[in-house]
C-alpha cells in the first residue's frame, strides 16, 4: 500500500488540483485567448438565445501567399489530438500546414518534431502570450483551421477564426459548454458565411456508419428509441501529471505548462459542473440516425445525476485519507442520465459515466419498429430475417451494409487513429473544402449536440425538471436534407 501511495503522490500534479479545488492557470492552457467570463451552464438561469457579438474578433489584413493549389491548414493547440489530425491531413494529397499555434513549449516542440517526419516544410510557429492565435489568424491565409485546445477555449477560437475570414473551421469536441456559446457558433457562422465543422470522429466509426446505412435503407423500420453515452473510466487521466509524455530534470518532473496531460484542464469540469459534460461521442451518431436538424430535432431534455463518490474514493484508495486532494468536493455526479424527446416522437437516453471502474462503452442502441442494433455485445435483430428471439452478430450485417466511405477508403484508413475513423472524418471534411460544400457536421450540429451539456446541468440543478431544447436552425430543420449520404 505504501508503494502505491508514493506512486500516486508522484502522479497527481499540483498544477491540476489544489487543496481547495482546481485552478486552470493561463500557463496551463494551450494556445488560448483570455479567460472567458461566459456562463458555463452550471446554473439554471442562463441565456438560451446567445449573441454573436459576445466574442468578436476584428478582421485584420493578412499576408496572402502565392497559391500553389494545396489546401492550407492551420492548427491551434498542439497536443496529441492535433498530431493525429496532422497525420491525416498530410496523408491526403495536395494539403499543407501553414502555421501552428500553442503557448506551451513542450507540446509545440513535440508537434514540430512530429511534422518533420513527413519531409514537408516546417510551418510557421506562433507562441508567446495568450493572444498568439489571433496574430496567426491575422497574418496567415488558410483554407481550414483546426482547433484542438481545452474545451473552454473552443468557442472563442472558433469565433475568432470565422470572423478572420477562414472559410472552414474545425473545432474539437465538445464544441461548446453553454447555451450562449452554442448560439455564438451558429450566429457567427451564419453572419460570416464560414463553415464550422464539429470534429466528432465517432460519427465515422465503421459500425456507426453501417448502422446508419441500415437505418436509411429501412432495415429497422421507423425509429422509436436510441441510447448512447460516454462511459469511460477516466480516473487515471483526471489525476495524471503527464509523466508518460513529459521529460524529467533529475528526479523532478516538470509540471504546469510542461505537463502534457488532460488533467491540466479536464478535471476542473468535474469540480465545478454537474451534468453531461461530454455528450457528443454518443449523441453524434444517434443524431445522424434520427436526422436531427434535418427533418427532426430535439425538443426537450430532463436529466438526473447520482451522488459523487468515484473521484474521492480514487484519491483515498491511492493517496490516503489525509491526502490534500481528499478535501476537494467534486460536483460531478458519477453517472448522469439525460432523456431527450424528439419532434418526430423518438426518445433518446444519454449516459455520462467517467468516474467509475468500468470497461469503455458508448452504449449504442438504435431501435425501430422492425429491429435494432446494440453495440454492447455487437448484436443485431431484424424481424423476418433474424431467427425469432435470437441475436445475429452485427459483423455479418455490417459487412453487407458497409458505408461507401469505408468500403472505398479502408486501405488508406488502416493506419489511422481510433481504428481509422479519424482519417475518414478528415477525408470527408477535405472533400467538402475542395468542393466548396457545407461541412458534414455543421454549426447547427455542433450547437445541438453540445447543448446537452448546458441543458443537463440546468435540469439536474432543478431536480430533473424538463427543459426546452433551443431550435438552433430557427425552423430550417423542417427542410434541411439528411447528411452522410449512403
Amino acid at each position: 500500500m505504501e508503494s502505491t501511495r508514493r506512486e500516486f503522490l508522484k502522479k497527481m500534479t499540483a498544477a491540476s488540483i489544489g487543496a481547495a479545488g482546481l485552478a486552470v492557470t493561463s500557463q496551463a492552457v494551450a494556445a488560448t485567448g483570455e479567460t472567458s467570463n461566459r456562463n458555463t451552464g452550471d446554473t439554471p438561469n442562463q441565456s438560451v438565445t446567445g449573441s454573436a457579438g459576445n466574442a468578436s474578433a476584428t478582421p485584420q489584413k493578412r499576408t496572402v501567399a502565392k497559391d500553389d493549389g494545396k489546401l492550407k491548414f492551420g492548427f491551434i493547440g498542439t497536443g496529441s489530438r492535433c498530431q493525429e489530425h496532422i497525420n491525416n491531413v498530410l496523408a491526403i494529397p495536395d494539403t499543407k500546414i501553414v502555421a501552428v499555434c500553442d503557448i506551451q513549449k513542450g507540446p509545440l516542440e513535440r508537434t514540430l518534431k512530429h511534422i518533420s517526419q513527413f519531409n514537408v516544410p516546417e510551418p510557421k510557429v506562433y507562441t508567446g502570450d495568450e493572444h498568439e492565435f489571433e496574430k496567426m489568424l491575422a497574418n496567415e491565409e488558410f483554407d481550414c483551421v483546426i482547433i484542438a485546445s481545452p474545451w473552454e477555449w473552443h468557442v472563442p477560437m472558433a469565433l475568432a477564426a470565422m470572423k478572420a475570414g477562414v472559410p472552414y473551421v474545425g473545432v474539437e469536441v465538445s464544441a461548446a459548454n453553454s447555451l450562449e456559446e452554442c448560439w455564438d457558433l451558429v450566429n457567427v457562422s451564419e453572419s460570416t458565411g464560414s463553415h464550422l465543422n464539429i470534429m466528432e470522429n465517432v460519427c465515422y466509426r465503421r459500425d456507426c456508419m453501417a448502422a446508419l446505412n441500415m437505418v436509411r435503407q429501412g432495415l429497422f423500420g421507423e425509429l422509436l428509441h436510441c441510447t448512447c453515452g460516454y462511459q469511460h473510466d477516466l480516473r487515471d487521466i483526471k489525476f495524471n501529471d503527464g509523466t508518460k509524455y513529459s521529460y524529467r530534470k533529475g528526479d523532478k518532473l516538470l509540471m504546469g505548462p510542461e505537463a502534457f496531460s488532460e488533467a491540466q484542464w479536464r478535471t476542473q469540469h468535474s469540480v465545478m459542473r454537474n451534468g453531461d459534460v461530454y455528450p457528443t461521442h454518443g449523441i453524434g451518431p444517434v443524431a445522424n440516425c434520427l436526422d436531427i436538424n434535418r427533418g427532426n430535432r430535439f425538443i426537450s431534455l430532463s436529466a438526473m445525476a447520482t451522488q459523487s463518490r468515484g473521484l474521492h474514493k480514487f484519491i483515498v484508495d491511492n493517496g490516503g485519507a489525509d491526502h490534500p486532494y481528499a478535501k476537494i468536493h467534486f460536483n460531478l455526479g458519477d453517472i448522469v442520465t439525460s432523456m431527450i424527446k424528439c419532434a418526430n416522437g423518438q426518445t433518446v437516453i444519454v449516459t455520462h459515466d467517467t468516474n467509475s471502474p468500468r470497461p469503455y462503452s458508448l452504449g449504442f442502441r438504435i431501435q425501430g419498429t422492425e429491429g435494432l442494433w446494440m453495440n454492447d455485445g455487437e448484436n443485431v435483430y431484424v424481424e423476418g430475417q433474424s431467427k425469432p428471439h435470437l441475436w445475429d452478430k452485427s459483423e455479418d450485417w455490417f459487412k453487407k451494409y458497409d458505408h461507401k466511405l469505408w468500403s472505398s477508403l479502408e486501405a488508406k484508413a488502416a493506419e489511422a487513429g481510433h481504428g481509422g475513423m479519424d482519417f475518414i472524418m478528415m477525408y470527408d471534411l477535405i472533400d467538402a473544402i475542395r468542393n466548396k460544400k457545407p461541412t458534414p457536421m455543421d454549426c447547427y450540429d455542433a450547437a445541438a449536440w453540445s447543448a446537452i451539456s448546458a441543458l443537463s446541468e440546468m435540469s439536474v440543478a432543478r431536480g430533473g425538471t424538463s427543459v426546452d431544447f433551443p431550435d438552433f436552425t430557427r425552423g430550417q430543420w423542417i427542410r434541411r436534407k439528411p447528411n452522410f449520404a449512403i
